[in-house]
């Protein structure tokens, strides 16, 4: 199957509807290290609280928004009804594979064993798994983010700014998997179209002969425990 266009990854996702400690409905606040993610509301209604060196922010959702952020942007999605929204996830879907910290007490971040314990899921989260570990998980990061939030609008961001270090150490020795899914998918996509405006300049239609149309009909899961909620998968 080839890639999706773009080399984008996409999923369809249900918005958590239990309550976290501090009372709100949701998801699990994270970040992203060298992705960017987008939301297309497609029904319901929430915000999304967004926590970067510019601030707190809540940003509303609802049907026919779309919604986006870059890297270092720590979001948490925040249903107030039926939140559903189609997930747009750069480099060939890499968040969700693995490019996403969550935003643990530091007590936590400080220890990747215990971060690694507390972040992983039974069975990685598979459809049928146990959804309560997925929401423990949640409430742990909602712990974390309630003070890096409180701090910032407090004006102070030496508590951001640590969790940012804490989150480059703990991806750290990822990020030659994570280069090698770049390579594959975006820089790759991006060097073909290069070599195509390169052939149409001289007249080259040749590669007009690999057209080809190609069809996911379904989700190749259903109900994935993710960080947010339960996911449907496609796999381009």
């Amino acid at each position: 199957m080839a890639e999706l266009p773009g080399a984008v990854g996409v999923s369809r996702l249900c918005v958590y509807d239990t309550l976290a400690p501090d009372g709100q409905v949701g998801g699990t606040p994270h970040l992203h290290l060298c992705c960017s993610e987008a939301y297309v509301v497609t029904s319901g209604e929430g915000l999304v609280q967004t926590l970067t060196l510019a601030g707190f922010a809540q940003t509303p959702l609802k049907p026919g928004a779309v919604v986006w952020f870059t890297p270092g942007t720590i979001h948490r999605l925040v249903n107030h009804g039926g939140l559903e929204i189609v997930v747009l996830m750069q480099n060939s879907g890499l968040p969700e594979a693995g490019d996403a910290v969550l935003t643990f007490p530091q007590r936590v971040l400080d220890d990747p064993e215990a971060y690694a314990a507390a972040a992983t899921l039974p069975d990685g989260g598979a459809p049928g798994s146990d959804l309560g570990a997925a929401h423990q998980r949640r409430d742990l990061a909602v712990e974390g983010f309630t003070v890096l939030a409180e701090a910032a609008k407090a004006g102070d961001l030496a508590p951001l700014r640590a969790f940012h270090q804490a989150a480059a150490r703990l991806v750290r020795p990822r990020l030659g998997e994570w280069r090698r899914r770049w390579e594959r998918g975006a820089r790759a996509v991006a060097e073909e179209t290069g070599r195509q405006l390169d052939a149409l300049e001289r007249g080259d239609v040749a590669h007009f002969a690999a057209a080809a149309v190609h069809a996911l009909p379904e989700p190749s899961e259903r109900e994935r425990r993710g960080m947010c909620g339960l996911l449907e998968v496609y796999h381009g």
